[in-house]
Parts: structure tokens; C-alpha cells; sequence
């Protein structure tokens, strides 16, 4: 059989692992596919080459697509996100100056209180600003910044700062940034070479934060529709593959290959098997579900998702909140995932949008196939975000 071959742009971060992993163990393959991966160094690449055609689909920050559809970015065409790749993932680190003020005042870095971590932050930073680094002003890590340091007097001090996942650490250890929010190897790569302490999960601020979508052209998936179901179900066969605890391990040797990541095996593995390191002390904090490939519904593109995050953009950008949720609700396409991804054995959410942060614990909702579980996707602060009421 003659494989069809699609070039497809990542970033090297352990939320990769699904196009990986569907390359290397064949899931791809199976579906007539063979991928040419491209390793990209930014987000800001990542868009450019996939507006440009150079990639057929990107490994791309959730909000990213949400952002073009609003015009807030360089004309592409058309983005449409057709599966979330990884929830969760992401930790915040600080300066090793922070860490020390705030363990001088007796602060635990414990990952299960991020109002006592902000306050502990706040009073060592309490004469000063807070240059915090995110990977691209459109992303996850900026939205969980903003919201954990929201109505505190930590807000009126931050500046947020661009950062490409690899280079945080060096960041960090410039003193250009004096704590930063990034997907995983590179926070626990920053703690390796000394020069930055975890403070928090992402998951402590939100509990289901969706952290990297499988995007690609309008164009494309109308264009090539069959070629972009088969392109899903390899994504989704090995994101299920992923969520199988036994084969973390597995997958932290493939992703640390140089082609890949280029690093050590075991720095992939911490956030892979959620045994964090939070300083080169060798303190260990253990967070099961530290990120999630398949389990819950998680490659499901809730289009509340794009609803919530196309809110918070607009008003940002001081946008029509209600003309941005329409745009933004567009190019989550909830129909492309039920068409392609049915057929594969994916049970599939009743609804296409859920009101986010309602869940504590994990719940039953109604499926096609009758029930699935929902992990929780409460936010830390109790807010509630309803879609139908967001654009009034």
C-alpha cells in the first residue's frame, strides 16, 4: 500500500506526544498516513507555516485559531481546530530569588493551594513587578496567569512576556522573566539546570485546562475530507494509546529522541507520570492526571471552549464579546470530530458545548453511547462560565 504523507508542524513539548507517537508506533500507518513531522520553534511559526501551506496541520495552542477568526493576527486562512490533543501540562516556575523569599516565609510549595502560593508570591514581590513569560500572547498559560493573579493587588504589578518554550530557562536565567507558565519538559528543564523552583500546575488553577488542538486549514478539511479523518483517528488511536499508564514510560523514551525533544528521557517522564521535581533539590510532588491525552472526553473541541476563550479575548482587545464567540464557535468543529471519529469507536459527548468550571468531580453525562464520565473542570476561583449567557 502507498502511503499519502502530510507534513505536519510541532513544538517540542510532551503535548506533542499524540502526532509522535501515531508516527513511531504505526497508528499513522494503519491509516494509509505516513507523517513528515516538522520540529518548529515558536507558535508564531507554528500559524506562518500552517497559513501559509508549508504544513498540512500544526500541533497549535487552543486559543491561537480563536484569535485569527477574531483578526487578531496576520491574514491567514481560514483555522479550524478538529481535536484537542492534551489537557493540562503546563507549571509555573519562579526565580530562584522567589523561591528563597517565599521559603524564608515558611511557604510549602505545595500544588494544592494556588490562593496561598499567589499570596506567599505577592508578599515577596509586594515593592516590585512580576515580568512573568508565556509562550504567545493567545494561549492557555496566559489565560491560567491572568486568571490566578486576577483582583489581587499581584494583577496591577505583572507584565506578561513572550517566550518560546525552550527558552524559558534561559530566560528565566537572564532575569528577563522572573517566573514563567509552560507546557512540560520545559518547566522541569529550567529546575534540572538550577535556575528555577515549580511553584504550580496548571491543573491547580483550572482543572481541565486545554492545552495543544490538532489545527488545520478550512481548506483543507473541506477539501480533503477523507484524508483529514484518517488523519484524526491516527491522532485520536494514539492519544488513547497515551492515556494507558503503562506506556508513559514507553512514550517518554520516543519523545526524548534527538529528532524530538533532545533531552534526557527522565525529563520527559516527570510530567508524563506526574512526578514532578520542584527544585534541583530533588523535592518530588506527585500529581497523577498532571495531563490527559484521551481520557474524559479530552480530545472532544467543546466549542464552550472557544466561547470561553473567545470572550475573554475580546474584552482584552476591547471586542464585542458576543460577535467573537460566534466567529470563535465556528472553527471548533465538534461536526468533524463525530464524523470521523464514530467510526473509530470514540464515544461521543450528547451535546457539542457544556457550561465550563460546573464540575468538581468527576460526572455522568449522556453520550451516544449511553454514559460517559467527565473529569472535573472546576476553576480554582468557583467561576462559572455559561456560553448561552456569554455574548449578552
Amino acid at each position: 500500500m502507498t502511503l499519502s504523507t502530510l507534513r505536519l508542524g510541532y513544538v517540542p513539548l510532551i503535548d506533542a506526544a499524540p502526532l509522535i507517537v501515531a508516527k513511531e508506533l504505526g497508528f499513522a500507518a494503519e491509516e494509509g498516513l505516513t507523517f513528515d513531522l516538522i520540529r518548529l520553534q515558536s507558535w508564531a511559526q507554528s500559524r506562518d507555516m500552517l497559513g501559509m501551506g508549508q504544513v498540512d496541520a500544526a500541533h497549535m495552542l487552543v486559543p491561537m485559531p480563536v484569535a485569527q477568526a477574531l483578526g487578531l493576527g496576520p491574514a491567514t486562512p481560514r483555522f479550524d481546530l478538529a481535536m484537542v490533543l492534551a489537557v493540562g501540562g503546563q507549571a509555573i516556575a519562579i526565580s530562584a530569588d522567589l523561591a528563597a523569599g517565599m521559603r524564608a516565609q515558611g511557604h510549602s510549595f505545595a500544588f494544592d493551594d494556588p490562593v496561598a502560593a499567589r499570596d506567599a508570591l505577592g508578599a515577596v514581590v509586594a515593592n516590585g513587578l512580576l515580568r512573568v513569560g508565556v509562550p504567545f500572547p493567545f494561549s492557555t498559560q496566559a489565560e491560567l496567569v491572568r486568571r490566578w493573579l486576577a483582583n489581587t493587588p499581584l494583577a496591577d504589578k505583572v507584565t506578561i512576556h513572550t517566550v518560546p518554550p525552550p527558552q524559558m530557562a534561559d530566560a528565566l536565567a537572564l532575569g528577563e522573566v522572573d517566573a514563567f507558565c509552560v507546557g512540560e519538559p520545559w518547566a522541569s528543564y529550567a529546575v534540572e539546570r538550577g535556575v528555577g523552583t515549580l511553584l504550580l500546575a496548571g491543573r491547580s488553577i483550572w482543572a481541565a485546562p486545554p492545552e495543544k488542538g490538532l489545527v488545520l486549514t478550512h481548506g483543507f478539511t473541506e477539501s480533503h475530507p477523507e484524508k483529514t479523518g484518517r488523519l484524526m483517528r491516527a491522532i485520536w488511536r494514539a492519544a488513547r494509546w497515551l492515556d494507558q499508564p503503562d506506556n508513559r514510560s514507553t512514550a517518554a523514551e520516543i519523545m526524548s529522541r534527538p529528532e524530538y525533544l533532545n533531552l534526557p528521557p527522565e525529563l520527559s517522564e516527570r510530567g508524563l507520570l506526574g512526578r514532578l521535581h520542584i527544585s534541583a533539590a530533588g523535592e518530588v510532588r506527585h500529581y497523577p492526571d498532571f495531563i490527559r491525552f484521551h481520557e474524559g472526553a479530552a480530545n472532544f473541541p467543546w466549542r464552550s471552549l472557544a466561547a470561553l476563550f473567545a470572550r475573554r479575548i475580546a474584552l482584552l482587545h476591547g471586542l464585542d464579546p458576543a460577535t467573537a464567540i460566534t466567529a470563535a464557535t465556528a472553527c471548533f468543529r465538534t461536526d468533524l470530530y463525530r464524523q470521523h471519529l464514530r467510526s473509530a469507536g470514540a464515544d461521543l459527548p450528547g451535546a457539542s458545548a457544556r457550561i465550563e468550571g460546573a464540575m468538581v468531580h468527576p460526572t455522568a453525562v449522556a453520550s451516544e453511547k449511553g454514559q460517559m464520565i467527565l473529569g472535573p473542570d472546576a476553576f480554582f476561583d468557583g467561576d462559572i462560565f455559561d456560553p448561552s449567557f456569554a455574548g449578552r
